[in-house]
């Protein structure tokens, strides 16, 4: 990393404690409201399917244990914000999540 990146990232930190403190400062902030989201369980399956993952392969990805994808497509957990959020993209924009990042 080089110097300037470094000192910008710096400031960035400055900046953001000294917003955090009620202080005057140079930051643009933008609050950002997400609709809630919420999925039934044959959509989880439909949505892991659709992109032809096994249940082992769906849980990974997700960074999640089997069981506790298993226990969604049931119905008997239902996902936390996050990973509803990513079940969104999922469905939604498929290609965007497969992507591979050499």
């Amino acid at each position: 990393m080089n110097n300037r990146l470094f000192n910008k990232m710096i400031s960035g930190f400055v900046e953001a404690k000294k917003y955090r403190a009620g202080k005057k400062t140079k930051m643009r902030v933008s609050r950002v409201a997400f609709e809630p989201v919420s999925m039934r369980p044959a959509e989880i399956r439909r949505i892991r399917t659709r992109l032809r993952f096994s249940q082992p392969e769906f849980a990974e990805f997700l960074c999640t244990r089997v069981g506790t994808l298993r226990s969604w497509e049931q119905g008997s957990r239902k996902p936390q914000s996050s990973a509803l959020r990513l079940l969104a993209i999922a469905k939604e924009k498929p290609a965007l999540l497969l992507q591979r990042r050499d």
